[in-house]
């Protein structure tokens, strides 16, 4: 069997002393995270499901979200360790990267390879220059901005030091007009009702009402949160950020970045001795200030004032598979407050399908990276070991392949295959995170029981799911 090489062994680095200053500096991978995954499961497929089915299914969001703070905590507990992505993790145990990185490529593929929401985005650029939303006789106008769409995601990311840092500011700008716009219209526009309404909705478990389709329940349950290599590239991002031994790692560098930044293929790791284990437990701090009160809080806020203003304008039963939550609200509030509302209410749905769509593309092209860069040194050869050679080659491949197949359906069809694809990765991740974190971690950090637990009830949950979902395409 095909090893990865050992660890080398090396001292913790100090983390900042914990302070408001510090804190905000110092976090960032949770805002990337907050970013890619707003214009899924809390732009699309929650006030769809919620406008069609009723608010009570929100108790689905509010499980997921909590099951996938977890699932990330407990994927980076294994970064902070070795400054290795968690995917990196899954390969060093049996049968080993051979069988593991073909793997986890083609899964990563399988979920992320349909660009879900660039037309999305591109329809709102549309609208705001004809005063409209498209047509079908704005096919040809349409394919342009969709190209545009796709070709910025790439240009974005051409700047900067780092391709995290890079991704980190665009995504701060995004989730700070995001949340301000859906924040305003919320308090000035949304009767005192419909809050509670929307609010108790999180509270109602177990309510499922009869002949709900399945496959937008799954794509709830995996896209609100994060969903499947979403949650696995967090490890990515903290790597790339270098918190604990990852600072000994390195990072992608951007494709204009004067450094000299080198990316290793091989992570390190400490002795627990009492100094490194007080570095250790000040980096978790950090670490659960990112996730637990930027993203996990960031999740449920942005899933409450999205469907909340959705559920309010939107008439109940609406078929939202069509022409999305975004298209409703900009002409609701431009007809009946005032016009200009319809280019803020545009610009706001384009940059929440905008930032997913440039959080998805990155991921895939992130993961694609990192598994054949620390899994392969044969590919590490053929790009000269420069990790942006191989990123930058897979992004150039995969904005041609999204020109040619965006078409293939509108962006809640394709968020059902990437929602239920999602929820497979997590089912069989969950256990495998379990594995790394029990085998290959020493004692003193490994998780406690109770987290143990909840990896194998987020894979049961995520793994029930799936099946119920295949079964009901089948029957």
């Amino acid at each position: 069997m095909t090893r990865l090489p050992p660890w080398e062994t090396r001292e913790m680095p100090e983390a900042p002393p914990f302070s408001v200053r510090n804190l905000f500096r110092m976090i960032g991978p949770g805002a990337i995270l907050l970013a890619s995954s707003i214009g899924g499961g809390e732009w699309l497929v929650g006030p769809a499901i919620s406008v069609q089915y009723g608010r009570n299914l929100l108790w689905i969001a509010a499980v997921a979200i909590l099951l996938q703070l977890l699932f990330n905590l407990e994927a980076i507990r294994y970064t902070l360790y070795t400054g290795e992505p968690i995917v990196t993790g899954f390969m060093r145990v049996r049968p080993g990267p051979r069988f593991w990185a073909p793997a986890y490529a083609l899964l990563c593929i399988v979920q992320l390879g349909l660009p879900a929401v660039a037309a999305g985005s591109a329809a709102t650029v549309f609208a705001t220059f004809a005063g409209r939303m498209p047509g079908p006789d704005d096919t040809g106008e349409l394919a342009w901005a969709t190209y545009a769409v796709i070709v910025l995601a790439l240009v974005l990311l051409l700047f900067g030091e780092t391709i995290e840092r890079t991704l980190e500011r665009v995504s701060w700008i995004m989730v700070a007009f995001i949340f301000g716009f859906l924040a305003f219209v919320n308090v000035f526009f949304v009767p005192a009702r419909d809050w509670m309404s929307t609010l108790t909705g999180f509270f109602s478990v177990g309510s499922l009402p009869d002949g709900v389709d399945l496959a937008l329940v799954g794509a709830l349950a995996a896209s609100s949160g994060s969903g499947g290599f979403g949650n696995l590239a967090i490890t990515n991002w903290f790597r790339d950020k270098g918190f604990g031994m990852s600072a000994h790692s390195g990072a992608i560098a951007s494709a204009t970045s004067s450094r000299e930044i080198r990316l290793s293929a091989t992570g390190s790791v400490f002795r627990t001795s009492g100094e490194n284990l007080r570095r250790w437990h000040r980096w978790w701090k950090y670490v659960a200030a990112d996730q637990v009160w930027l993203w996990a809080v960031g999740c449920f806020v942005g899933m409450f004032l999205n469907v909340n203003l959705a559920a309010s304008v939107i008439p109940h039963g609406t078929d939202l598979s069509q022409l999305g939550a975004g298209a409703y609200q900009a002409d609701y509030l431009g007809r009946n407050l005032w016009h200009g509302f319809w280019y803020l209410a545009l610009l706001n749905g384009f940059w929440i399908l905008f930032s997913t769509h440039l959080g998805n593309t990155e991921i895939l092209v992130r993961m694609l990276t990192d598994i054949g860069w620390t899994g392969s040194p044969a590919i590490r050869g053929l790009v000269r070991n420069h990790a942006r050679t191989l990123y930058y080659s897979l992004f150039l491949a995969y904005t041609v392949w999204s020109g040619v197949v965006v078409r293939w359906g509108t962006a809640m069809e394709m968020m059902k295959w990437l929602g239920n694809a999602a929820g497979f990765v997590l089912a069989v991740s969950s256990i495998h995170i379990l594995v790394v974190n029990t085998r290959l971690l020493p004692r003193e950090l490994r998780p406690p029981l109770w987290r143990r637990v909840a990896l194998v009830i987020c894979s049961a949950a995520y793994g029930a799911l799936f099946v119920s979902v295949i079964a009901s395409l089948l029957s």
